[in-house]
């Protein structure tokens, strides 16, 4: 029991990361990924992917991939483009936090 403090103090720091982006800012910024991948992150064009439930992880190193140039797409390079990593970590989480097509 004397370990507690330090259990509860090394959980907590974990999940300190997760919580500081901000849904409701990536929320606002997916709304131009709306037109290919679906108003709630379900895909209606058949070659496009749902981003809905995805990981964050995933998502945070496609979309920076696609920016900085290590994958290449004639739509989602320049998408891309002019997104900071904040952007990116709050549109990964937005996306994250959606529910997964069934």
């Amino acid at each position: 029991m004397r370990f507690m403090p330090l259990i509860i103090l090394v959980l907590v720091g974990f999940s300190v990361p997760a919580m500081a982006q901000d849904l409701v800012a990536g929320k606002t910024k997916a709304a131009v990924c709306a037109a290919c991948h679906g108003a709630e992150g379900v895909s209606v064009i058949p070659d496009y992917p749902n981003l809905a439930g995805q990981k964050v992880k995933y998502l945070e190193s496609s979309i920076k991939a696609y920016r900085d140039g290590q994958r290449k797409h004639a739509v989602m390079s320049p998408m891309a483009a002019g997104l900071s990593d904040a952007d990116i970590l709050d549109l990964a989480a937005y996306f994250a936090d959606l529910p997964a097509k069934k």
